[in-house]
């Protein structure tokens, strides 16, 4: 019997825990040739929502909880956990149930056809239809920019086989963009589009500087081109900037005595270019600072306490 590990991260999710739980247990009641475990990686949660996990694992054996020692972002705990489950095939499923567990039997039908990553993509959102157009205009966005093909309107739902958990466990990146390393290591991927749900119960912990974080990561992690376009945007700023003074400098012969330079170019001209060099400094800065964090070789988390786990030997 092939065993399906659901990984579901979770941050101050109190009200939504008991009801994930519930829900996949529904699933799989419904799948009785599989085995499950259910782990939760709770990011040191500052609410109820480990003593509701802790609770609930003293009663179901499937529920398994790793809590860690601090928040450690939103990046690197729900692919920690990832790399945690010990099933045939992992699904992440997120604690705010905007991820619909219906598509969990087709996820599976699918991998049992041979496929070794199957995703769902958001056809649509109940979301703000601004915030909606904006997260499609940026995949497509990071989508021409990257040097592969990465997966369109993909939050990380789906089902990942073994063989994809292995090769992620290989890479070994210490703030990893999930999204893109899927597509990344290459193999057939099938996609189930769906309808997402708005949250129900709770609120979302992104913020700008959350969505700011991922957004930039998705876009260094997988591409060149900023910095090439901050070469040649160099060139060409220096050309016009050249071109411009010999205008002047001519007009200035022609009209020596009735044209005048004024100080409002120069004001603008410096503005503007400080503005550029500054916007390009602060990419550079992106991967510096990604390549300082990847140096530094930091863990992905540090566990507090695992429920549930079988001790290894």
């Amino acid at each position: 019997m092939k065993t399906i590990s659901i990984v579901t991260p979770c941050y101050n999710e109190e009200e939504n825990v008991r009801e994930c739980v519930n829900i996949i247990k529904q699933t799989f009641a419904a799948l009785p040739q599989y085995r499950y475990e259910h782990i939760f990686i709770d990011n040191a949660s500052t609410d109820k929502s480990l003593a509701i996990l802790r609770e609930i694992a003293s009663e179901d054996p499937n529920v398994k909880v790793i809590a860690n020692s601090r928040n450690f972002g939103h990046i690197r705990s729900p692919y920690y956990g990832l790399l945690q489950a010990e099933g045939d095939a992992v699904v992440l499923f997120v604690a705010d149930l905007q991820d619909p567990a219906s598509l969990i039997p087709e996820f599976i039908s699918k991998w049992e056809e041979g496929y070794k990553t199957i995703v769902g993509t958001k056809r649509s959102s109940e979301e703000s239809s601004l915030m909606f157009s904006i997260r499609k205009m940026y995949y497509k966005t990071v989508n021409k920019l990257s040097n592969i093909s990465l997966i369109d309107n993909f939050t990380g739902y789906g089902l990942y086989d073994r063989e994809v958990i292995e090769h992620l466990r290989k890479i070994d990146d210490p703030y990893p963009y999930f999204r893109g390393l899927v597509a990344e290591i290459g193999l057939e991927i099938f996609q189930i589009p769906y309808d997402q749900p708005i949250r129900v119960r709770g609120i979302t912990k992104n913020n700008f500087f959350t969505l700011y974080d991922i957004g930039m990561l998705g876009i260094i992690s997988h591409s060149q081109v900023p910095l090439r376009v901050a070469t040649m945007a160099g060139f060409l700023l220096s050309f016009i900037s050249i071109f411009i003074a010999a205008i002047y400098f001519f007009l200035k012969l022609i009209f020596w005595n009735s044209f005048s330079l004024g100080i409002a170019p120069v004001v603008i001209g410096i503005f503007f270019f400080a503005s550029v060099q500054l916007f390009f400094v602060g990419i550079l800065g992106e991967y510096l600072g990604s390549i300082h964090l990847y140096s530094k070789r930091r863990p992905l988390v540090i566990e507090k306490e695992r429920i549930n786990f079988t001790p290894k030997q």
